[in-house]
């Protein structure tokens, strides 16, 4: 990237709107857009910083359309750069003209992400708050919102700041006494020192432990619909995505393949995977979508076992059975679904209880949405940290800030154990520097080059 070129994208969704917004920064950027917009009221170039200014926009001379230019200048702007903001009618070809002209007279096109990478770069905002704005960006419930407000408030950046302050006081206080051993410097008594790191671990447990809510709000839970045929699978997807979605027939067999759609369930965003029953049979392409809905089960967190309760279990269930113990073996969250409850039951809760062990049941009724806020309770209270407030609480949202955290409080405790076993202050300082750049790793400090190209890389162009 150069950071010193002027870039220029389209910041809206381009189709036939209201308006369009193109956004401009580097050097050259007011005038590169006086070329392109002329103002009513005097050289673009000379327009004071943040005014509106109606103006016309011209190709060849020509002019194609008017509208309004806001001018932001260094460093006072989001990417800390002379920015430009040109609003024009929401036509597509008349947002594609301007954007040429603005190449034709010297901007480049933009880069994914380039805006807020720039803003990164120029101390404008670190890591995590570059991460929420993208949070904001794609956010499908109220609490991801919320998350992602606070994060580019600085609430996660402060509490990373003040455990990398209370790191290096101690580094600091270990370091002196190692390289001045023969002047009158106290150094910590291994009490103390035990004490103080105590603390700083209990503190990353804390924010490790948010990853959870934040990943449910945020990322979302990869989940697998599974169960016989006919048991009401596609007809949960509906009711969970709130429209028709799946066909839902009464013939068994109707799902042949996976369908992947994303649904929020209070305030977690579910990654849903609705899959075709699962029974023995000897048609080949059935076959196809059961080896499918196995294999999505296996990649899934979270899974939703629908059981026909309106009917006896029979040799399909069994085989539910059996999955639900090889997924709930290896970690996976399962819970067992009792479809068809505005049916006489003819099984109920305790009867799945009693033959397989979950880790929740939940009866309800897909057609007439009874129970549906039963099972959004249990979810919730699966993933949801209730004391966790959204809006004011350092919550991490992502693998690769849950890597820095786990990766900072590893350290902290080797340091803690080496205290335990008698080991000298160096060994101390080297877990407590390398504690140290794994939580400078959560703000940006010390993150490698190809990890902010991947984080940048996943914004779309013109933020």
């Amino acid at each position: 990237m150069y950071i010193d070129d002027t870039i220029a994208a389209i910041s809206t969704p381009l189709g036939t709107a209201a308006i369009s917004v193109i956004r401009l920064s580097g050097p050259d950027a007011a005038t590169v857009a006086g070329k392109v917009f002329k103002p009513s009221s005097g050289p673009l170039e000379e327009l004071s910083p943040r005014y509106a200014a109606f103006g016309r926009f011209y190709a060849d001379g020509k002019a194609i359309d008017d509208g309004i230019a806001v001018v932001y200048r260094a460093p006072s702007s989001f990417t800390g750069q002379d920015m430009v903001e040109l609003s024009c009618h929401g036509g597509i070809l008349v947002t594609r003209c301007i954007l040429e002209q603005l190449f034709i007279h010297g901007a480049r096109p933009a880069e994914a992400g380039e805006f807020t990478r720039r803003a990164y770069c120029l101390g404008k905002l670190d890591l995590s708050q570059a991460e929420a704005i993208a949070i904001t960006l794609e956010a499908k419930n109220r609490g991801a919102l919320a998350v992602g407000a606070a994060q580019r408030e600085g609430v996660l950046s402060g509490k990373t700041k003040e455990l990398f302050d209370e790191i290096t006081d101690i580094i600091a206080s270990v370091y002196v006494y190692i390289d001045y051993p023969d002047e009158d410097l106290s150094d910590i008594a291994p009490s103390e020192l035990k004490t103080r790191l105590a603390a700083i671990a209990d503190k990353l447990k804390v924010l490790r432990s948010s990853y959870t809510t934040g990943k449910a709000l945020t990322e979302g839970i990869l989940t697998a619909i599974c169960g016989k045929p006919n048991s009401g699978k596609s007809s949960l997807l509906n009711r969970l995505l709130g429209t028709e979605r799946a066909i839902v027939t009464d013939i068994a067999g109707t799902t042949r393949d996976t369908i992947e759609e994303t649904a929020v369930v209070g305030d977690v965003t579910l990654r849903l995977c609705d899959t075709a029953g699962i029974r023995e049979t000897t048609d080949e392409v059935e076959k196809i979508g059961i080896a499918r809905a196995v294999s999505a089960a296996e990649l899934a967190e979270l899974i939703l076992a629908v059981f026909d309760g309106s009917v006896e279990l029979d040799i399909d269930d069994e085989k539910i059975f059996e999955l639900v113990t090889e997924w709930r073996a290896v970690g996976k969250k399962i819970i067992a679904v009792v479809n068809k409850s505005d049916l006489p039951l003819k099984v109920t809760s305790d009867d799945i209880k009693a033959r397989v062990e979950v880790d929740a049941t939940v009866e309800l009724s897909s057609i007439t949405g009874e129970g549906y806020d039963n099972l959004a309770d249990v979810i919730s209270a699966f993933y949801i940290d209730g004391s966790l407030d959204f809006g004011s609480d350092a919550i991490i949202t992502g693998a690769r800030q849950f890597a820095a955290v786990d990766g900072a409080l590893q350290r902290i405790e080797n340091a803690l154990r080496a205290l335990e076993m008698g080991m000298t202050a160096d060994i101390i300082g080297l877990d407590l520097e390398a504690a140290l750049s794994k939580l400078g790793e959560l703000d940006g400090r010390s993150v490698s080059e190809e990890v902010v190209d991947s984080i940048f890389r996943n914004f779309c162009v013109g933020k």
